[in-house]
């Protein structure tokens, strides 16, 4: 194997994903929208995911309850993938497919936003976390990549991201999140 060659094609790879997600401009802008008005109004965002997924609403997390680019007060949001008390309690007492769906039951309500990050569309403990936070009024957005999976379909907005190679969609992913929150804190602050 030839690595610089490797590597020249990885970048663009990832290159020519990141491209063809600029088609998905109008649903991104739409996210932001959606999170600018439920942090206006007081509300949380929470974020799930597994895996780097789960790095992923760390790192977003971060980004709302800290700053992105503009000094300013702090927002309220969550990663529900953080605490591993609570995730290996809810995991042994109700099963690894409840571990977020139970937060979501303890901290959304109507008008907050849950962020679900799920490569495949498909996983199970993310799926009910949408279900869970449907039923509570909360918007659900899901970041995707391919076609979106069973997770679609639970999603006020999904931002599908047109691809199935999980380490490039998951750099769209937060090139996305990373969108996401230089936009809210321009709607915010500004």
């Amino acid at each position: 194997m030839d690595i610089q060659n490797e590597v020249r094609r990885q970048l663009a790879a990832s290159a020519t994903l990141l491209q063809a997600t600029m088609d998905l401009a109008p649903e991104i802008s739409e996210v932001a929208t959606v999170v600018a008005e439920t942090l206006r109004s007081g509300g949380l965002v929470a974020f799930c995911g597994n895996g780097g997924s789960a790095a992923d609403c760390q790192h977003l997390a971060g980004e709302l309850v800290g700053r992105f680019r503009r000094e300013r007060l702090a927002w309220r949001a969550l990663a529900l993938t953080t605490d591993t008390s609570i995730l290996t309690a809810i995991g042994n007492d109700y099963g690894y497919e409840q571990v977020f769906a139970r937060q979501v039951e303890a901290h959304l309500k109507a008008g907050d936003v849950l962020v679900v990050f799920s490569t495949s569309g498909n996983a199970a403990n993310c799926l009910l976390a949408a279900d869970a936070a449907r039923a509570r009024g909360a918007t659900v957005v899901g970041l995707t990549g391919g076609h979106g999976g069973d997770l679609r379909a639970r999603c006020d907005i999904c931002l599908c991201v047109p691809g199935d190679d999980t380490p490039r969609v998951q750099e769209a992913h937060i090139a996305i999140g990373h969108i996401i929150c230089d936009l809210v804190e321009w709607k915010l602050t500004t």
